[in-house]
């Protein structure tokens, strides 16, 4: 995507062998580059947010391991770095999914291969994801154009919650790539963007995205997409996912929930967009059986630094929540919209249902 006239991606490797990424905790007031030369900066990197969203934290980590094997190549090198990522964002699932894949790789291998070969695969796995990103992409911009279709001369109104975009992915992204599609070709809309407390990925992240692409939008607090769906100004709510069950449970920002309860109460479309790998075939009750991450209460309690809660009181930063099944319109990836169930699932990935 954009920033200013240039094309970005998210994350790539620079002439020297480094890796690069976009600093996310610098935006929207300053675009700044950092080089990832180690595992200990790859880990940072995520656990602090510079890199973030399920998709993009999947292929930062591949690096993370191969950055580790360009070390030290053993096989106890080799567990102990996927183990130090594995622990740094327990509720994204492409994170597993991305350190299973190159661990898989790996490890047939003598170690004088192993780093190259880890890049090697980070690298590919970097250039799927901009491919299914794409897709994901041409699959939701037919939902959007349905919506136009119903209402010409009106421009499409679209509810979306925490940063789904080209920076949490490594292009297009999931929840915004439909929009950017419908966009290019022609379709009329506005986006309602959540601010999405308390790091304000919507706000910082999500508006600096629409704004490059050109894409009308409103920043509103996180409390008022209700209020907006009861009066009719909401066409279709796109959210992405951390983490789907088979039975088409959602895990995404704390907040989505409430979300997709009030689109149900109004009658609105609530449709997550997700790639394959953000799909945990393991679980089936999402609510039970997803991790949910509990970042520092300061988050919470400071902003930019200075307390705004009451001192001596606790707080509580859940970071994400569970959208069950029954409140999702449909799950939309790179093979195209399904129901929100294990059947609708299972039509899309057959080869998953065996």
């Amino acid at each position: 995507m954009r920033i200013g006239d240039r094309p970005m991606r998210s994350i790539w490797t620079g002439a020297d062998g480094a890796v690069e990424i976009i600093d996310q905790t610098r935006l929207p007031f300053a675009v700044e580059i950092v080089r990832l030369e180690s595992l200990g900066d790859a880990r940072r990197a995520i656990v602090d947010m510079q890199v973030r969203g399920a998709p993009l934290i999947g292929v930062a980590a591949a690096f993370g391991l191969a950055l580790a094997l360009r070390r030290d190549p053993s096989d106890a090198a080799l567990e102990d770095a996927a183990q130090q990522l594995a622990a740094t964002r327990p509720t994204a699932v492409n994170l597993a999914w991305a350190l299973a894949r190159v661990r898989a790789l790996v490890q047939r291998l003598a170690p004088a291969e192993r780093a190259r070969a880890a890049f090697g695969e980070a690298c590919a796995m970097a250039d799927e994801d901009v491919e299914t990103c794409r897709r994901i992409g041409e699959a939701g911009a037919g939902l959007i154009e349905a919506v136009a279709a119903r209402k010409p001369g009106e421009r499409v109104e679209i509810l979306t919650h925490c940063n789904a975009g080209w920076l949490a992915t490594v292009d297009w992204g999931t929840a915004l790539a439909p929009i950017y599609l419908a966009a290019r070709r022609g379709v009329e809309m506005h986006v309602w963007v959540d601010e999405t407390r308390p790091r304000n990925q919507g706000a910082a992240l999500t508006a600096f995205e629409l704004g490059h692409e050109g894409i009308a939008h409103t920043v509103i607090v996180d409390n008022a997409g209700g209020h907006l769906m009861q009066h009719g100004r909401i066409d279709l709510c796109l959210v992405g996912a951390d983490r789907i069950t088979r039975r088409g449970d959602a895990a995404n920002k704390i907040g989505t929930y409430l979300k997709a309860l009030a689109a149900a109460d109004n009658g609105v479309a609530f449709h997550v967009a997700a790639p394959a790998s953000t799909i945990d075939w393991g679980l089936g009750d999402g609510l039970a059986e997803i991790p949910i991450e509990e970042r520092d209460p300061a988050e919470v309690t400071h902003l930019a630094g200075r307390r705004i809660a009451a001192p001596g009181s606790a707080a509580a930063n859940f970071g994400f929540d569970v959208t069950p099944a029954r409140l999702i319109t449909g799950i939309v990836t790179e093979r195209g919209v399904a129901p929100a169930s294990q059947a609708g699932l299972a039509w899309l990935f057959p080869e998953r249902a065996a």
